[in-house]
Formats: structure tokens, C-alpha cells, sequence
């Protein structure tokens, strides 16, 4: 962090716009330069959506459109300041990488990882590194992505209801997703489908209500915040909150 936020300074969660450290991004949506100079940044949240969901998209396919600049000029560029367009809270699961699952690269996303993609209040950590990619990056859209065949889920589903224990801090991770696999088992379908789904929507819910820093701006609609699953399979990533689906 910075020396402002060392000494104390720009911590006003309703003052983004008056402190350096809320760096905002103007101009369109990421695209290729035809100069061959850096790639723009998304504006909205809803633009750094519709970015991260093309990414996918190309991911899917044969990466041949990719628009990411993988070059030592990109990284030299990056190593003075790091401006990601978008947050995203991910399980810790070698199998899921943002950067490869989104088509971006160093500098772009400013990734959390944890297991079972949790929001755990009384650990601030993760929270805390939420509201510094959003309040201090300028980050304006936050995804948090689960994704099929969790251990951390899955582990979850089998210790609700039953007297499981586990070891070290594991108990304090499954602890926090089974509230989700109580709510998933009111639904019909898939449990452990349903309990990866409910999951990410209860982390959602946790980043909008429980932050006093992103939670005006979230109300204010500067920020989103949108919750996914990452299918292991296809590759695919699908939108579980209800915002408009990028085209």
C-alpha cells in the first residue's frame, strides 16, 4: 500500500472521488489498439463484465482472437502500477486460474484466492484485500467464481448434519460453506451442485452487506458485484446473479 494509506489518509468510503488513491478509469471497453499500444480499460462494471465474459468466450474457443499483450514490454509497463479493471474472489483449486479462464494477464485482475471461494468477516483479510482492489486499484466490478467439482463444497456437503472433524484451520472453511448447503438442500436438483451455486451467492451477499467501504459504492451503483461457476469441463463460465447477460 501506498504511504496515504500507511499514514491513515483517504479512508472516506463515501470520498472516492476525492482522494488520489480511488483511481477511476475512463474510456471504452478493453479492445486491441491498432497502434499497438496499451489496451484501454473498461469504464463501468458492466463493461469490465461484458470484458471478462469475451475473455471466457475466448478462452473456449481457440485463443487465436486473444487480445491480451503478452509481451516483456507489458510486464515492464505493469511493474510500476498495477491497474486490474476487476476483483475476483476464486477458489484456491490449481484448476481454476482467472487469468487463463478470462484471457488476461499480469496487471489486469486483481485475484483472491482461497478455498471454497468463502467470505469469512471476522478474517479480514479477504474482505480487506476486496475493498483495496476496488477502493485503492479502482477496480468497479467484483465476481466471485466457484466452479464444479469443489473439495471445499464438497467436503461441506458431506459435514452437514453429520459429526465430522477436521483438521487445523480446515473446520473454520467447511464452517462457513455449510450455511450454504442448508440453504441448498431447500432446492430441488443437485446438492452439490446447488451448494456450489448457493455458496458463491452467500459470498456475494457477504461483500455487499458486510464492507463499510464497498457496500455505499455498491448501493450507489459504481460497483458491482456478481457471482459465477467455472465449469471444469467446458471451460465455460456462467453468470448465477441476475444481471444482463454480455452478447
Amino acid at each position: 500500500m501506498g504511504e496515504d494509506e500507511k499514514e491513515g489518509k483517504g479512508n472516506d468510503p463515501g470520498g472516492r472521488g476525492k482522494d488520489e488513491s480511488f483511481k477511476l478509469w475512463s474510456g471504452l471497453p478493453r479492445s486491441r489498439n491498432p497502434e499497438g499500444g496499451r489496451l484501454k480499460r473498461p469504464l463501468s462494471w458492466r463493461e469490465a463484465l461484458d470484458e471478462l465474459m469475451a475473455g471466457n468466450r475466448r478462452f473456449i474457443g481457440s485463443m487465436n482472437e486473444s487480445v491480451v499483450e503478452r509481451t516483456p514490454e507489458r510486464r515492464m509497463e505493469v511493474a510500476d502500477e498495477q491497474t486490474p479493471f476487476a476483483v475476483i474472489l476464486s477458489c484456491a483449486d490449481s484448476r481454476v486460474s482467472p487469468e487463463i479462464v478470462f484471457d488476461q494477464w499480469i496487471g489486469d485482475l486483481f485475484v483472491v484466492r482461497i478455498a471454497g471461494n468463502i467470505v469469512n468477516p471476522p478474517h479480514y483479510g479477504i474482505l480487506g484485500s476486496i475493498e483495496y482492489g476496488v477502493a485503492t486499484l479502482g477496480a468497479n466490478l467484483v465476481m466471485v467464481l466457484g466452479h464444479s467439482r469443489c473439495g471445499a463444497v464438497t467436503a461441506a456437503v458431506q459435514a452437514a448434519g453429520a459429526d465430522m472433524e477436521f483438521p487445523g484451520s480446515i473446520a473454520s472453511i467447511i464452517d462457513t460453506i455449510i450455511p450454504a448447503v442448508e440453504r441448498a438442500k431447500k432446492l430441488p436438483g443437485d446438492l452439490l451442485q446447488n451448494s456450489v451455486m448457493e455458496n458463491v451467492r452467500l459470498s456475494v451477499e457477504k461483500i455487499e452487506t458486510a464492507s463499510p467501504i464497498l457496500t455505499p459504492l455498491i448501493k450507489g451503483g459504481t460497483v458491482g458485484v456478481v457471482g459465477g461457476k467455472y465449469d471444469l469441463i467446458t471451460g465455460e463460465v456462467t453468470l448465477y446473479t441476475d444481471v444482463d447477460s454480455p452478447a
